[in-house]
């Protein structure tokens, strides 16, 4: 049997780089490749150029050791090739944004690096796609892949979709829920059993599927995880208008074990690179292949999702006595989620900036995503704590759910306010401890 003992990974962003990383911690001699040269320098260095708790230390440890390498040649990758130490295994992890102007997604990079990696090989290699795409594309590539080839019909494409949450992305990829293999052919299969042996020995479940049920996996998991949550968010639509509390009904629902609690929390709604752009590619494939009837639902998932935004917005303004203009509005958050620095479509930011437009003044704090924010959103100020950020404001609002947020002594807030407001977009703070403390206190879906 061959033994894989050198891993490639093309693309460090978010998913690649803790791939990369993971992958070395277990023992595998591993390249990361990426076109962009300063992203390189800098996790050569050790550093990352985004934040998920303890990929730093990883990553620099794993450098140390000497068996974490990265590069910007396409040609380093083919030439960190299977030899008497085993064979390698090629991990494709670039992005695949929405389609400018559409759902669809587009799969300009995924393509880009195959066009750019078959015409270097001349032995036969397998190719692991791990990026999120629409199904089909894997069977697609695969015939671009060998017509560039000099291998031609030996090389060999499979699809390992990944399921990793910002801010617990090392331990889902070395302790996942399960792993999920779409292969055409026997050797593929062993090939990627033996990768991830460290994993299955400990108890991992892995299921071995087609190309395009293992392509359909991600897609279908996060149209799950939007649905449910949209659910609870229209539910709390439902309980403002009854006079009924969300959080009551949620924890009810909650007990049910058919239901469960997991991402049944009632909010601000889902934002980040994922669930928005892979539910919207979910339903363009499906059109494209004549069933879009079945994820119609998903348009009104994805509504309710948008109008948490708006709602929050109505709700800050009635704090602000039917105006804006002439406030100060403290966010709290800036990023699509905690422990992360994220802010690809956050609702946060979202949020912030229509305020801004309607003649408040809007000061951020987020205690990450800072300067990722500012980057996309200039025009907004930022602050440096949370306190510095509440400063002679009309009202809070509470965004992201940090635990640091949660910790905060509603009294020592009080005391640099302008007015006592809270509304808490996240239903996360203690409704009790801001009222003793003297504030106003609204949230979603709470009488």
């Amino acid at each position: 049997m061959v033994v894989v003992k050198r891993i490639t990974v093309i693309g460090t962003g978010y998913l690649g780089a803790v791939h990369a990383a993971c992958m070395a911690s277990l023992g595998y001699e591993v390249l990361g490749m990426d076109v962009n040269s300063e992203k390189i320098a800098a996790l050569a260095a050790g550093r990352t150029p985004f934040f998920e708790p303890g990929l730093d230390e990883l990553v620099a440890e794993q450098v140390s050791s000497g068996r974490l390498r990265f590069t910007d040649s396409f040609a380093d990758v083919a030439a960190f090739g299977g030899d008497e130490r085993g064979q390698t295994v090629h991990f494709l992890c670039v992005n695949t944004p929405q389609r400018k102007g559409e759902y669809a997604a587009d799969t300009a990079y995924i393509e880009s690096a195959i066009d750019n990696l078959a015409p270097l090989f001349d032995v036969p290699a397998l190719i692991v796609g791990k990026s999120t795409v629409p199904a089909g594309t894997a069977a697609r590539l695969t015939t671009r892949l060998r017509d560039l080839s000099p291998a031609g019909e030996a090389m060999r494409l499979a699809w390992n979709p990944e399921f990793l949450q910002e801010g617990r992305a090392i331990e889902d990829t070395l302790r996942p829920d399960r792993l999920v293999i779409g292969v055409a052919d026997e050797q593929s299969e062993q090939d990627l059993r033996e990768v991830y042996k460290p994993l299955t020995e400990a108890g991992v479940p892995l299921q071995v599927t087609s190309l395009a049920t293992s392509e359909l996996v991600k897609s279908a998991a996060n149209a799950f995880l939007s649905t449910k949550i949209s659910f609870i968010n229209a539910m709390a639509e439902v309980c403002e208008a009854a006079g009924a509390d969300v959080m009551q009904l949620s924890q009810a629902l909650s007990l049910d074990p058919r239901i469960g609690g997991r991402f049944l929390v009632p909010g601000l709604g889902f934002g980040g690179g994922c669930l928005p752009k892979d539910i919207r590619a979910f339903m363009a494939r499906a059109g494209e292949l004549g069933a879009d009837q079945a994820l119609a639902f998903l348009k009104e998932v994805d509504a309710i999702n948008m109008r948490r935004r708006a709602r929050t917005i109505d709700l800050a303004r009635e704090q602000c006595d039917g105006s804006f203009l002439g406030k100060r509005i403290a966010v709290w958050g800036a990023a699509f989620k905690p422990d992360t620095d994220d802010v690809r479509d956050s609702p946060a930011l979202n949020v912030a900036a229509s305020i801004l437009l309607q003649g408040a003044q809007v000061t951020v704090y987020d205690p990450k995503a800072n300067d990722t924010a500012a980057k996309t959103f200039p025009t907004l100020h930022y602050a440096d704590s949370a306190l510095e950020a509440a400063q002679g404001a009309n009202v809070i609002l509470h965004l992201t759910e940090w635990r640091e947020f949660r910790a905060l002594d509603p009294h020592a807030v009080a005391e640099v306010v302008a007015e006592k407001r809270v509304l808490d977009g996240r239903n996360a703070l203690d409704p009790d401890l801001w009222r003793n403390a003297g504030f106003t206190y609204r949230a979603l879906g709470r009488p």
